[in-house]
């Protein structure tokens, strides 16, 4: 994909216009918040090592793309992407994401209530971690887009996670939601780690607040046991999905399983919403076969297949069975009667996933 252009944003403009064709949105407003987002990346050549080493990919690319497939065949675009300045530094990145939601918010409407409310908690003048905060844009057929900010638990170290965690939940009025995730996800010591805490910026009574846990060395148990905090749903697909993407698995040895909760108004103590994000990179050996055990999950929620081959098509045109890491994460999200699958895919604009990282 590199000949479409020369420059990073060029690469993943190009590459967004293909999704959103195959999505069925116009391409205007995503390629505006993409440029707002990447920043000074933006222009960045890519004959130039990345401006900021990026934990959004493998390769430090500051970009990932995901479509969202919803068991009635709707489906949602969706960017997380981190805004990196001119001069970049984990001071300067906060800062610049700070900006970048003064600006959006002023163009947008967006609901800032309980981001203000809790980002002097996920704020630093030394930030730790690999970021501080990142950025999801969503994007339908219908309407305006929607945002969501994604802040490092660990900006103020990792022993500081679970009390800013806690505070966090208590000043958002969800003074339990942690009691509950500690006692299903959180359960196996430095094992279980918070990994993102999130809010939407939208003023639906929908929007959410979410907290992300990575299970290191987890087995498909845990997953389903971390499931089973949410009512009405069937924790049992946690571990359909774990068997369909990575037959065999018992222990995610490599990159870990991702549990997530979210929180919505009305809810107090118990999450409406889990999801399980797979690494499905760490558990093939190429894309080929990871195309082939995604395409056998949505056969199984009544998907067409096919999609993947329009998203994959969207983004590159190098051969599958060269690498693996273009299709990098695949979620499933439970709700009480309703289900989604998310594929998650690299733009791969510096290179895709080390092999060494694998």
């Amino acid at each position: 994909m590199r000949a479409v252009g020369a420059t990073l944003g060029e690469v993943a403009r190009y590459q967004l216009q293909n999704l959103c064709r195959t999505v069925g949105i116009d391409a205007t407003e995503p390629v505006r918040l993409l440029g707002d987002v990447l920043s000074a990346a933006n222009s960045r050549p890519l004959s130039q090592p990345p401006l900021w080493p990026s934990d959004v990919a493998d390769d430090n690319t500051p970009v990932e793309f995901s479509v969202q497939f919803e068991d009635n065949g709707a489906r949602h675009l969706r960017i997380l992407a981190e805004t990196i300045p001119a001069a970049p530094g984990p001071a300067a990145n906060l800062q610049a994401a700070r900006d970048l939601i003064d600006t959006l918010a002023d163009r947008y409407e967006l609901s800032l209530d309980r981001l203000r409310s809790v980002q002097d908690l996920f704020s630093s003048a030394e930030p730790q971690g690999k970021f501080s905060w990142w950025f999801s844009l969503i994007f339908t057929a219908e309407g305006a887009p929607k945002f969501k900010v994604y802040f490092n638990p660990e900006v103020c170290g990792a022993e500081s996670a679970p009390h800013l965690v806690e505070e966090a939940f208590a000043r958002l009025g969800l003074p339990e939601a942690y009691s509950t995730i500690n006692k299903f996800a959180l359960r196996r010591g430095e094992l279980d780690r918070l990994t993102f805490f999130a809010v939407d910026l939208d003023h639906s009574p929908q929007s959410r607040v979410k907290l992300y846990i990575s299970q290191h060395d987890a087995r498909p148990t845990d997953a389903e046991f971390a499931a089973s905090a949410v009512p009405c749903i069937d924790p049992a697909l946690v571990r359909d999905l774990c068997s369909v993407l990575a037959p065999g698995t018992e222990v995610f040895s490599g990159r870990p399983l991702i549990s997530s909760y979210s929180f919505v108004e009305g809810d107090q103590e118990k999450p409406s919403n889990y999801s399980l994000y797979l690494p499905i990179r760490d558990y093939v050996p190429n894309d080929a076969v990871a195309r082939e055990r995604v395409q056998q999950h949505l056969r199984m929620h009544h998907i067409d297949p096919t999609v993947v081959d329009e998203v994959i098509d969207a983004v590159t045109d190098r051969r599958l069975e060269d690498d693996a890491g273009l299709l990098a994460h695949v979620s499933l999200r439970l709700s009480p009667n309703r289900t989604g699958t998310t594929v998650y895919v690299s733009s791969e604009a510096y290179g895709g996933t080390p092999r060494q990282d694998r």
